[in-house]
């Protein structure tokens, strides 16, 4: 069952897919609509889950759940995944890829692949002061603090 997103509690669980480009704004309207309907009809073991999203600079699908009621499995997580990769096959984008790395460059979002970040930052192109999106939180509390931060406060800092 769809939730709004902000009415989730802090401990939900958080899937962040960032996207190898921003979605046009034709896209979004699709994509909005696309998430909406997957998650009205999300289910584990045919109980409704309580989840929603939203999307953050054109460019991140974050979908939050609330276990605290159903908990995701197996097959709903695939299900997810299998809608998320629809959505890559649909618009020609990259979602899935966790071997990339997005990054403010002053009010762009920069997205590259993870060896050529490494590169960047011995080249001091990017610092420990470059804010880095941290797909890595689990719930939406770290999704809400820990999500976009300086590097050196991500797990990017070892390359720093």
């Amino acid at each position: 069952m769809l939730v709004e997103f902000e009415k989730l509690p802090e401990t939900s669980r958080v899937w962040i897919y960032q996207s190898n480009r921003p979605f046009s704004e034709g896209e979004l309207v699709e994509i909005k609509n696309e998430v909406a309907d997957f998650l009205n009809e999300w289910t584990a073991h045919g109980s409704s889950l309580n989840a929603g999203y939203e999307i953050k600079y054109n460019r991140f699908i974050v979908i939050g759940l609330d276990q605290s009621q159903t908990a995701a499995t197996g097959c709903s997580i695939d299900a997810s995944v299998r809608f998320i990769q629809y959505l890559e096959k649909k618009y020609g984008v990259e979602l899935l890829d966790k071997m990339n790395v997005s990054y403010k460059q002053g009010e762009y979002i920069a997205y590259k692949p993870l060896s050529d970040f490494k590169k960047m930052t011995k080249q001091k192109a990017v610092s420990k002061n470059t804010i880095v999106f941290n797909n890595l939180v689990n719930n939406k509390r770290e999704y809400e603090e820990h999500w976009e931060v300086p590097a050196a406060e991500s797990w990017h800092a070892r390359f720093m």
